[in-house]
């Protein structure tokens, strides 16, 4: 779905503890920067403008407020802090506490982004009163606007217990980082008219459960464009191609902190590299006695 380019009208309804702003009508199309609070009715605006929706994972205060500032409208707690952040290989081991931990860091510096936490694998998996006992905790403790979980028809029991509960949700379908052992792997699902067909009912099903939106996971351009045409909730791609309603790439991929990024990932800047040149510069003006000087010592 290409973006339109069309400007979202001025917005002067007032929301709570948020400042509301005139969008500036320079700002080419999307959720404006500038605006009141991202909030679930915007991301469906958006889709039905035809104007893109940006995402970006963030596991903690300092990052969050920076692609806050950006104009960045959606950022996702992803639990990828398990094998971006935390050491881990894969997603798995990480926990609800950990989860809450970083869900609570990322919602208190964001002012403008619509935050989403992952619940994470063990969390939601035995059935929907699981499900609502860990989304709860989410939203009581971290001030998220909204969960993820992945899974399609085996999870719309649990997405429709967390929306009656009054908790947005955002399904994920298609390459899905929890079931990794099941699928053999970090492979493109949804290739063959069997599993296109399989993956379409599993959109439906996120939707009719109530989700909020779903995200898209390394799913064959044509079959992301298809789900994304019959859906009427937003669909954010991670390697899904430029058809769908927004696009989200887990942060250290899109600003090259690794010498390794994904393919479907592109690496915006290098901000691996010049890390490592500042603290190198660092280390060497302290051995060399360079730093401290005069300025930043404190005289008695």
């Amino acid at each position: 779905m290409a973006a339109s380019g069309h400007n979202p009208s001025p917005q002067t309804e007032p929301t709570a503890g948020v400042r509301s702003v005139t969008p500036d009508p320079a700002v080419p199309g999307g959720i404006a920067p500038g605006a009141r609070r991202v909030r679930v009715h915007h991301l469906r605006q958006a889709k039905e403008r035809g104007e893109k929706i940006t995402m970006l994972t963030a596991y903690d205060a300092a990052t969050a407020a920076l692609f806050d500032a950006a104009g960045v409208d959606t950022l996702l707690v992803g639990d990828s802090i398990g094998n971006t952040m935390l050491g881990h290989a894969t997603t798995l081991p990480v926990t609800l506490d950990d989860m809450v931990r970083a869900g609570r860091a990322v919602a208190s510096a964001a002012r403008r982004a619509f935050v989403v936490v992952d619940l994470p694998f063990g969390t939601y998996e035995e059935g929907p009163a699981q499900a609502l006992a860990s989304a709860v905790r989410i939203m009581k403790e971290t001030g998220a606007s909204a969960v993820k979980l992945e899974g399609g028809r085996r999870s719309a029991a649990q997405i429709q217990a967390l929306t009656e509960a009054g908790i947005p949700v955002v399904g994920h379908l298609g390459y899905t980082p929890q079931s990794e052992n099941a699928l053999g792997g970090p492979r493109v699902q949804g290739r063959g008219d069997e599993a296109a067909e399989d993956l379409s009912q599993d959109a439906l099903a996120v939707q009719e459960a109530g989700a909020c939106g779903v995200v898209l996971e390394m799913v064959p351009r044509e079959l992301a464009a298809r789900i994304t045409e019959f859906l009427a909730i937003p669909t954010i791609g991670i390697g899904a191609g430029p058809d769908v309603d927004g696009q989200v790439l887990v942060w250290t991929d899109m600003a090259g902190m690794t010498g390794w990024s994904p393919r479907f990932a592109r690496r915006f800047a290098e901000a691996g590299a010049l890390l490592r040149e500042a603290a190198q510069e660092y280390a060497d003006a302290v051995r060399s006695g360079e730093f401290p000087t005069a300025e930043h010592t404190f005289e008695q």
